[in-house]
């Protein structure tokens, strides 16, 4: 009887495996869905700026913020995630990258050896970008200067350092679909849900996670600690900002300049820098969207003494 169990046991252990091992591996777009495309970089240049793609991989200190040479450390509970350099350097970058590895990493989390990406790449929000943004970016991303310094290995501790495990985590929160437009909405809040929800990622920062780091479920854009760790992300829905007009969202993307006449500063400074960068229509669409944020209750922001 308990040889009988202990057999059991064995053979439950090998299918549960099993069935991990296949519900956990990572995902990727066919080949066939790359077909012949023009791709336009312009279009690719504003998907660099509003993806924020230099706050990450600009190497720390330097003046030109196209040399894509990583190296910021991104600090968080899971151990600290370096930002690869990801310029057109064939060994350094990702300058052997095909298309299509650029797109599975961009949609799919996936890297071009087939293993997950850690979620501190934003690709939880980028899978929502169209792929016709994605390949007008990577085309975009070709013309930058190949910077040859070799990227940095992530500090990360057993269990969390368990590519594999990320499957799991994928299953929970990261939700492959494209952005799917609101048709009772107008073309330009449309447009500006897409830009915030998609390639900018905002949702990502502005919101809290649980303890193994997804968003809270009803509380995107309500704020929260700051994933690294020090300070605080603002609640940026109308529960906090419902005195902002579209005009004031819009300033804010264009200049950093709040409507008390502040400026903001910290890990906003750089995205301003490039929302800066984006068309005045982009920039009004995102305000459109932003504006109309239902209020939601965040977590309370501890008092400093």
């Amino acid at each position: 009887m308990v040889r009988k169990l202990v057999l059991l046991a064995i053979v439950a252990t090998v299918v549960g495996l099993a069935i991990f091992w296949f519900v956990t591996i990572p995902g990727t777009v066919p080949a066939s869905a790359l077909g012949a495309y023009q791709a336009n970089i312009d279009n690719g240049r504003a998907m660099f700026y509003a993806g924020g793609c230099a706050s990450c991989h600009a190497t720390p200190g330097q003046d030109d913020k196209l040399q894509l040479g990583g190296g910021l450390a991104l600090h968080s509970p899971f151990g600290t995630f370096h930002a690869p350099n990801i310029s057109p350097d064939p060994k350094a970058g990702i300058g052997s990258w095909t298309e299509q590895h650029f797109v599975n990493a961009m949609l799919k989390g996936t890297s071009p050896g087939g293993s997950h990406y850690f979620p501190a790449f934003p690709y939880t929000s980028y899978r929502m970008m169209t792929l016709a943004d994605v390949r007008d970016l990577f085309a975009y991303m070709k013309t930058l200067p190949a910077v040859q310094t070799a990227s940095r290995a992530h500090d990360v501790p057993f269990p969390f350092n368990v590519r594999r495990s990320l499957g799991g985590w994928k299953m929970l929160f990261f939700h492959d679909e494209p952005f799917k437009p609101d048709p009772t909405k107008s073309e330009q809040w449309n447009r500006g849900a897409y830009l915030v929800n998609g390639p900018g990622h905002c949702v990502e920062c502005h919101s809290p996670r649980n303890f193994i780091g997804g968003i809270k479920a009803g509380q995107h854009f309500a704020g929260g600690p700051n994933p690294e760790g020090k300070g605080w992300v603002p609640n940026i829905t109308q529960a906090r900002l419902k005195d902002w007009s579209e005009a004031d969202f819009e300033s804010l993307l264009e200049s950093g300049m709040t409507p008390e006449g502040d400026s903001v500063g910290s890990n906003m400074a750089p995205v301003v820098r490039n929302t800066s960068q984006l068309s005045p229509e982009d920039r009004a669409a995102m305000a459109v969207y932003l504006k109309s944020l239902a209020p939601v209750e965040g977590p309370k922001r501890p008092e400093t003494k």
